[in-house]
């Protein structure tokens, strides 16, 4: 049941909203019988106490949430400054928080947000999230929630994306022209929409070009940097090696970069790459990485911009609201 008050509580028990009030508050006027019947029907509805609940009943908390698995990827760190651009004009703080891509640390966050802690939340998922019901719930609560980036596809509410399927086809459609033969896909996730998207447009590409794939040429990686070196090490290492690499992550890169140099397979002589990344110093490193490069900073952005929309209206259908920005190739020495 959604949006479950002490009103529905009293309505339910027959009681008026003041005992069941104190009943929740275990105050001494209140029949140890009394305060049993209410807390087992707020446990059966999920009712959830609100901390800024007071007499002035639709008070804000000028505050929104940004829930991310990570901010050293530069994606987020630019997506942060274009949220808070947005956010400021509104007179809102934005609170910070950080999964580490652990899915049950994402659940415990958003829990917490159904107290009334925040006004509306801003969130792109971890690599770890299959279950989409901690977020069901926090919008059952009437707390308004935009996707994006990382989105679950499956829940109606406001996303913010890019065109992740063509850039994988993009990717790798160049990597082709370049005389790519063998190439492989790196993924950090199973399950993430965006990845898969793109893994889609890098199979699609292969397709139309009709170079064969095999199960190898999907290496699935972690969230530990070490444990990424040694898988795509080993991957690097099997006959025939590939000649081309789509990252599908900007924290690949480095292990990527690293495992050529161990191995002395020259960028781009003997392998290309092409990496999905916001990294400024994409055109320092050597040789210089080829990018898919998101909007970041435009869809942190859109992304704001929605959430205060249904924050300021009423009947603003945020459940419709769909943002899809371009993101970019460019081409540097680790592809040419």
């Amino acid at each position: 049941m959604s949006n479950v008050t002490i009103k529905t509580l009293a309505k339910e028990l027959k009681l008026s909203t003041g005992t069941v009030s104190k009943a929740l508050k275990d105050s001494h006027e209140i029949s140890s019988e009394t305060k049993l019947r209410v807390h087992e029907l707020a446990k059966k509805l999920n009712y959830v106490v609100n901390p800024y609940a007071s007499s002035l009943r639709k008070r804000k908390s000028k505050t929104i949430a940004v829930v991310l698995p990570e901010v050293a990827d530069s994606f987020f760190s630019l997506a942060i400054n274009g949220i808070e651009s947005v956010a400021q004009t509104k007179g809102y703080h934005v609170l910070i928080y950080l999964t580490h891509e652990n899915f049950l640390k994402e659940k415990e966050i958003l829990n917490d947000f159904k107290s009334g802690r925040v006004d509306g939340v801003l969130i792109s998922v971890t690599s770890e999230t299959k279950d989409s019901t901690h977020i069901c719930e926090l919008l059952s609560s009437d707390v308004p929630v935009v996707f994006f980036d990382r989105v679950f596809d499956d829940i109606e509410t406001a996303k913010v994306t890019t065109n992740d399927f063509e850039s994988g086809y993009i990717a790798t459609k160049h990597l082709i022209e370049k005389k790519c033969k063998r190439i492989i896909y790196l993924s950090i996730s199973e399950d993430l929409s965006i990845i898969n998207k793109r893994m889609d447009g890098f199979k699609k590409a292969l397709m139309d070009h009709r170079l064969k794939m095999s199960e190898n040429d999907i290496v699935y990686c972690s969230n530990d940097e070490y444990k990424n070196f040694d898988i795509i090490k080993k991957r690097m290492s099997v006959n025939p090696k590939p000649d081309g690499i789509i990252i599908s992550v900007e924290k690949l890169t480095i292990p990527v970069y690293a495992v050529c140099k161990e191995l002395g397979l020259k960028i781009p002589a003997k392998v290309k790459i092409v990496s999905f990344s916001n990294l400024a110093s994409a055109f320092i490193l050597d040789p210089a990485l080829t990018t898919i490069t998101q909007p970041a900073y435009k869809m942190g952005e859109a992304a704001a911009a929605l959430l205060f929309k249904a924050l300021e209206k009423p009947n603003f259908q945020i459940r419709k609201q769909q943002v899809v920005l371009p993101s970019v190739l460019t081409i540097r020495k680790s592809s040419l």
